[in-house]
């Protein structure tokens, strides 16, 4: 609280708006760190997506080319029937080529290689070895050749018939529906939820695997990923294979890590304006004890000082006394003992603010007749100022658990509060009444009234309403913060109505009680 003290205004100001630089600073790398992490993994979904999406295509491309192979490799057209030197029957070929992508060149280079010539005689003749090599070599190239057709005819039936054939007939969907699972599993999204549909040229959906809205997703909770089927056709349909997903934020969504990051944020922007509101309430409360310490000054010294001249003025010799005069010093020196003893109870009073509740002696009391006995003896102050007290004690039950002296005090401080900031005849109106099982106590002036702007803190400690040039009364700003602590420790709350200029209205609810 020292610290606060010494504080100035301008220093906690600086000290805010440093704070606050800060904090926006942290708040703009913390928020530019989430967003580059989200678009960086945006676009890793993506590209997971699409790869998966294109290597089901070539998988779907190459396992046809496999089939057709398979089953027309056996059945050689009569066009691939090539004329060739008498000698041994091409060896029959199975369907299980897995090099048919091999250039042809290559192919023949590793078909005639064998080992290096070796001249024996020319005696050896057609029988030597290097005419045996001669004639492998004839042979293996004619082979070559053959299957070579072979291929070449296949292949070009497999790209005049498949391509023209409707996209149902080239896929196998259950099959499709593996190939998708795997791929995704391949890419690190084996968990994603999806649907895959096959469209064909013609924009029909002739295949889904199932329906997004069956589990309750929105279409515009799902981003749909397109590929191009059989892109290497002679002439590529537009079938395409689509596939819907959650939306990216969606899946993104997932991260704990980002939520973690959200929350940690909200954390620390509460703590940060969390400060800021008590180092304000502290300053505010440090400049109000200041306040209330040259206050309680002015208030004890002024009795002080009229008591210690009235005394001086008895012990004076030098002064006649007279019968009147003595009786009017001495009326004097109690008047003010009285002001002194009463300014320093209310200093008292400070002590039930240190404690969560004050220790209340509860009795069962009549607050009617309560408040009739102080409006009788307040009576004559609010007649000195030209008014009048009315009294409406319509409460059918007014009997309840108070303590009488710290009730008395709190009707005694709202009725002298009226008598202080009265703007001429004071008219001062108390009634009573029950609702919902309570008892109602209201203490309503026409005095000069608070504005809207002082109604809220009114209730505070050391805080007293500015009344400037129209009304200045002297206080220490404890007597509303004394009545609403009195009030809340019967169980029973205080509100205040006020319109400027017009007046003001007090209403105290507290339960009715028989007995502690």
């Amino acid at each position: 609280m020292f610290i606060f003290a010494l504080m100035k205004k301008t220093t906690i100001i600086l000290l805010g708006i440093v704070m606050s630089i800060s904090f926006l600073g942290l708040i703009f790398l913390q928020s530019y760190y989430i967003r580059s992490t989200a678009e960086m993994r945006e676009e890793q979904f993506g590209e997971a997506v699409k790869r998966s999406l294109y290597e089901v295509a070539r998988l779907l491309e190459e396992e046809e080319t496999l089939q057709y192979l398979n089953k027309n490799l056996a059945v050689p057209s009569s066009k691939t029937r090539i004329t060739t030197k008498p000698g041994p029957a091409p060896l029959p070929m199975n369907g299980q080529m897995n090099n048919i992508s091999q250039r042809a060149d290559s192919s023949f280079n590793s078909c005639v290689r064998v080992r290096p010539t070796v001249f024996i005689s020319m005696k050896h003749g057609m029988n030597s070895i290097e005419e045996s090599s001669r004639i492998i070599q004839n042979k293996l190239k004619e082979r070559f050749l053959q299957s070579r057709a072979l291929l070449d005819d296949i292949l070009v039936r497999l790209l005049s018939e498949t391509y023209v054939k409707p996209i149902e007939e080239r896929i196998d969907f259950q099959k499709l529906n593996e190939l998708v699972d795997r791929e995704l599993d391949n890419n690190g999204l084996g968990e994603l939820k999806y649907y895959c549909c096959v469209v064909n040229k013609d924009g029909r959906e002739i295949y889904s695997s199932g329906s997004f809205e069956e589990d309750g997703w929105s279409p515009k909770d799902m981003v749909c990923y397109s590929q191009l089927l059989f892109p290497n056709d002679p002439a590529p349909t537009s079938n395409m294979l689509k596939v819907y997903t959650p939306s990216k934020s969606r899946y993104l969504g997932s991260n704990q890590i980002f939520y973690v990051s959200i929350l940690f944020t909200l954390i620390l922007l509460f703590t940060f304006v969390f400060s800021l509101v008590i180092i304000s309430r502290q300053k505010q409360l440090s400049e109000m004890r200041t306040d209330f310490m040259n206050n309680m000054t002015h208030e004890l010294k002024t009795p002080v000082s009229t008591i210690s001249l009235a005394a001086q003025m008895l012990n004076d010799d030098s002064i006649s006394k007279s019968k009147g005069m003595v009786d009017q010093l001495s009326k004097t020196i109690s008047d003010e003992t009285k002001r002194l003893t009463r300014q320093i109870d209310k200093v008292l009073q400070m002590s039930i603010f240190e404690k969560e509740s004050s220790a209340l002696k509860l009795e069962l009391m009549d607050i009617d007749d309560l408040i009739l006995t102080i409006a009788g003896n307040f009576a004559l102050k609010v007649q000195n100022t030209g008014g009048d007290i009315q009294t409406e004690l319509d409460a059918e039950d007014s009997e309840t658990m108070v303590d009488e002296i710290h009730f008395t005090n709190i009707i005694y401080n709202l009725m002298d509060n009226a008598v202080k900031y009265s703007k001429g005849p004071l008219v001062l109106r108390i009634r009573t009444w029950n609702e919902h099982g309570k008892l109602c106590i209201s203490v309503e002036d026409n005095g000069i009234g608070i504005k809207k702007s002082n109604l809220k803190r009114i209730f505070d400690k050391f805080y007293r309403v500015p009344t400037g040039s129209v009304h200045n009364v002297k206080g220490f700003g404890l007597g509303l913060a004394y009545v609403k602590k009195v009030v809340t420790d019967h169980r029973g709350t205080i509100r205040v109505e006020s319109e400027y200029e017009k007046g003001t209205k007090f209403i105290i609810e507290i339960p009715i009680k028989k007995s502690i």
